[in-house]
């Protein structure tokens, strides 16, 4: 018999301070995209960190990929 999950036990790392900034410079990223024309709402596209980082949200550092690849086990060289 499978045990019952404990989402409040699994979600507390979304809580920490640390996380929700690194969200927010994530959404800033998409929604920058969204105001220069590079992204849609609902175009099933993502904001690619080059470096990882998502609090570097210069221009070299960001590009608009496909969900698949910047989700997925595809790596950016």
């Amino acid at each position: 018999m499978a045990t019952k999950r404990d989402y409040a036990e699994e979600y507390k790392y979304h809580k920490t301070d640390a996380q929700k900034k690194r969200r927010a410079a994530r959404n800033k990223a998409r929604r920058s995209a969204l105001a220069a024309g590079k992204v849609q709402k609902g175009d099933q596209k993502d904001v690619h960190h080059k470096d990882g980082n998502p609090k570097n949200n210069t221009a070299t550092n960001v590009k608009v990929v496909s969900r698949k690849k910047n989700r997925g086990v595809y790596r950016f060289a």
